[in-house]
């Protein structure tokens, strides 16, 4: 069974937008924690932004002022809107939970369910 599942990524120009959705199937959000990781061919996993169970946040510095996370515990759902894309913004964009833990947002040790992935592919 596979917890997550995220869709919404596509082929976009640069300069455009697309709005990523997660859903956490068979569990309830209140006691987790939500966060997006990328990664591109060749490059490490990265996580792009969290959001704890009080909507607090944390964003790369790469995405800050263009992305944006949220999460709708009520409909067990998590998103990123992300706009203004640079094709450096290619790459796989994966959704992960994970229960709140002094454990860095940063680390994927912090995360105990991930999705397969959406794939993101922006042009110039």
């Amino acid at each position: 069974q596979v917890p997550l599942v995220e869709s919404g990524g596509g082929l976009v120009q640069a300069g455009g937008s697309l709005r990523l959705s997660c859903v956490v199937s068979g569990r309830t959000l209140r006691f987790l924690k939500m966060a997006w990781f990328r990664q591109a061919p060749g490059k490490e996993r990265e996580v792009v932004s969290s959001i704890w169970n009080n909507n607090a946040t944390v964003y790369a510095d790469s995405v800050k002022g263009r992305f944006t996370i949220s999460r709708d515990d009520a409909k067990k759902m998590a998103y990123l809107q992300m706009d203004n894309l640079t094709p450096e913004d290619t790459a796989n964009y994966i959704c992960a939970s994970g229960l709140i833990s002094t454990v860095s947002v940063r680390n994927p040790r912090a995360y105990s369910d991930w999705g397969q992935g959406t794939q993101v592919t922006v042009f110039s």
